[in-house]
C-alpha cells in the first residue's frame, strides 16, 4: 500500500517536478496536484490523501488558510508545509494551525520523500533552520512569560485564581474548585488586583487577556 500524496502548490514547474518524485518513487502516489488552495475541503474530499504537502505562499487562498480550512474538516489529517520562507510569524502560525511538519523547498527529494513518510507515521518532519527557529520563538515565548510573571510578582495561586477569573468564575465557584474559603478567595483577589494596577474583575481579565499573564 502506497502513501498518498496531495500537493497544493502554485509554481508550475516545482509543482510538477514534485508531482513526478511522489508518483515515481516506491512507496508513495500522487492523489491529486493543485495550484493553489481554492476549494481545498473539496479537493481533499476528491482526492483522499494520506499526506498533504502545502505551500504557503500562493495566490488567492495561501496555504495558511487552506491548512485552517482543511483541519476543521478533517482534523487528523497531515499536513506538511513547505516554502522558501524562514519567517518567524509564519512558522508560528503554520504550526498553532495545525502543520504536522515545516519544511524548505531547497530539501533535497531524498529528504522530501522522507518527511512525507515521517508526516505520515505521526511525526513532526521540519529542516534544521526551521528547528532552529521554532527552538527560538520557544525560547522567546518563556523569556516573555517569565518577564510578565516578574513584572506583576503573581504567586502560583493568585495566576490560579486570575485563570478562573478569566474562564468566569465567580467568588464561590473559585472558592469551591481551590478549596478555600470566600474571604481567603477576596484576599486573593484584591492582591491581584493592587499588583495589575487595576480596580475590578473586569479589568483585571482584560489585563490578563492582553498581556498574556494567564
Amino acid at each position: 500500500m502506497s502513501v498518498r500524496v496531495t500537493i497544493f502548490e502554485d509554481n508550475k514547474k516545482y509543482r510538477e517536478s514534485l508531482s513526478i518524485l511522489i508518483d515515481g518513487s516506491p512507496g508513495f502516489s500522487l492523489a491529486g496536484a493543485y495550484e493553489d488552495g481554492t476549494n481545498a475541503v473539496d479537493k481533499i474530499k476528491e482526492s483522499q490523501p494520506d499526506v498533504i504537502l502545502m505551500d504557503i505562499e500562493m495566490p488567492g487562498v495561501g496555504g495558511i488558510d487552506a491548512l485552517v480550512a482543511i483541519k476543521k474538516a478533517y482534523p487528523k489529517l497531515n499536513v506538511l508545509m513547505q516554502t522558501v520562507f524562514e519567517d518567524d510569524k509564519v512558522i508560528f502560525e503554520a504550526i498553532c494551525s495545525g502543520a504536522s511538519g515545516y519544511i524548505l523547498k531547497n530539501t533535497p527529494p531524498a529528504r522530501i520523500l522522507d518527511a512525507v513518510m515521517e508526516t505520515y507515521q505521526g511525526g513532526a518532519p521540519m529542516s534544521p533552520v526551521i528547528a532552529k527557529k521554532v527552538l527560538q520563538i520557544i525560547h522567546l515565548q518563556k523569556q516573555q512569560s517569565l518577564a510578565i510573571d516578574k513584572a506583576f510578582s503573581l504567586t502560583p495561586r493568585e495566576k490560579e485564581i486570575l485563570t478562573h477569573m478569566v474562564n468566569g468564575m465567580s467568588y464561590k465557584m473559585i472558592a469551591d474548585r481551590c478549596g478555600i474559603t470566600f474571604e481567603t478567595v477576596r484576599t486573593h483577589i484584591n492582591s491581584i488586583y493592587e499588583k495589575l494596577h487595576v480596580a475590578t474583575m473586569t479589568e483585571a481579565v482584560a489585563k490578563a487577556i492582553k498581556q498574556k499573564i494567564v
